[in-house]
């Protein structure tokens, strides 16, 4: 009759048979169950919601991207972007649109250098649009919490109507159909307000001819 191994060898014996036998299940079963899920069902969204154009990966549905004009010293750090105007313009952003970097700026409500970019912000945006500044909806004047947003809000987006369609030669209201085209609903439902993907719509604005 053989010994009985020690309780110590038992033990350790144990736990590391239940180590191999989790990190089958958790560490190849269910992340290969769940990747196939997804591919099945939500298979676009899985695999990054690649917005393509003229067959050219042009950005992805979830991320938001500025749209500026291209700098005169793309080398000197201190030259700041300028937005484009044939484009419509998605909300300001605290990582500048950078996926590598996604954060809010953290500044409350009480920081005189929040008030200071709103405030720059709305003078800016009004002059851009050619609005009055008390017109100029929150979400132009202040950054999302990932700073990677692709959304704006609907009002946001038909302010910047008149001066896409002038600056790109379009009737206005052929633009203003592109933004009620583009136009998402709340989220399940009730969730938010309705808003519109800056992303999708400026895809949809390239291909007018």
């Amino acid at each position: 009759m053989s010994k009985p191994l020690p309780a110590v060898v038992r033990t350790y014996s144990t736990a590391l048979r239940m180590l191999l036998v989790m990190t089958v299940i958790l560490g190849i079963a269910y992340p290969l169950l769940v990747t196939g899920v997804s591919q099945v069902a939500f298979a676009d969204k899985a695999n990054g919601s690649i917005v393509q154009s003229e067959g050219k990966e042009v950005g992805s549905s979830l991320l938001g991207q500025s749209y500026d004009l291209p700098k005169k010293n793309p080398d000197d750090p201190k030259e700041e972007a300028q937005p484009d105007p044939q484009w419509f313009q998605p909300r300001p952003s605290a990582a500048n649109n950078d996926p590598h970097g996604s954060a809010a700026s953290n500044l409350g409500p009480n920081s005189d250098d929040l008030l200071k970019a709103v405030n720059d912000r709305r003078a800016a945006v009004a002059a851009f649009d050619g609005v009055d500044p008390a017109s100029v909806p929150p979400d132009a004047l202040t950054a999302s919490g990932s700073g990677l947003d692709p959304h704006i809000s609907l009002a946001y987006a038909q302010e910047q109507v008149a001066r896409v369609a002038k600056v790109r030669h379009l009737s206005a209201d052929a633009v203003a159909k592109l933004v009620e085209k583009y136009t998402e609903g709340r989220s399940v439902g009730f969730l938010g307000q309705a808003g519109v993907n800056v992303v999708l719509l400026n895809k949809a604005l390239s291909e007018q001819r």
